[in-house]
């Protein structure tokens, strides 16, 4: 896979891009394709193309910055009621650039986003199962 992606061009400032947070590790700035007014996206400066490429330490500082700019949008011009983060790691999950990005999303009553899904009500052998398997993996390294 070609790790080239415009985020390269905006961190190292060959492309434009309306930066709202900055520093040695992770830069934030609004998405030029927002869902709602103030998305940003916060990115590492380091390439990586998915979780399991990125150091979780820095991994840890996304979230932090994130929420920094949640509190952030909650008292600018933005005046959001709340706040969603959203990650996609991978193509199924809807991964389009591929450079770990943490969408930070502003929400107000009936701005029209949401997440779609049909959960399930699975039985507890069924979900003790699955946490068993996990357990395993994470076990595994």
């Amino acid at each position: 896979m070609n790790p080239y992606t415009i985020f390269a061009d905006i961190i190292a400032g060959r492309a434009p891009a309306s930066v709202v947070y900055d520093d040695p590790d992770v830069l934030a700035f609004l998405d030029i394709r927002p869902v709602t007014p103030g998305h940003l996206l916060v990115v590492p400066k380091v390439v990586a193309r998915n979780l399991a490429e990125l150091d979780p330490a820095l991994g840890g500082k996304l979230f932090q910055v994130g929420q920094q700019l949640a509190a952030a949008l909650r008292s600018s011009e933005v005046g959001c009621d709340g706040v969603n983060f959203f990650l996609a790691d991978g193509v199924t999950a809807g991964q389009e650039v591929f450079h770990v990005h943490l969408h930070v999303i502003p929400r107000t009553p009936g701005d029209g986003f949401g997440l779609r899904a049909r959960a399930t009500s699975p039985h507890r052998a069924d979900l003790d199962y699955l946490a068993g398997s996990i357990r395993g993996a994470l076990s595994r390294g």
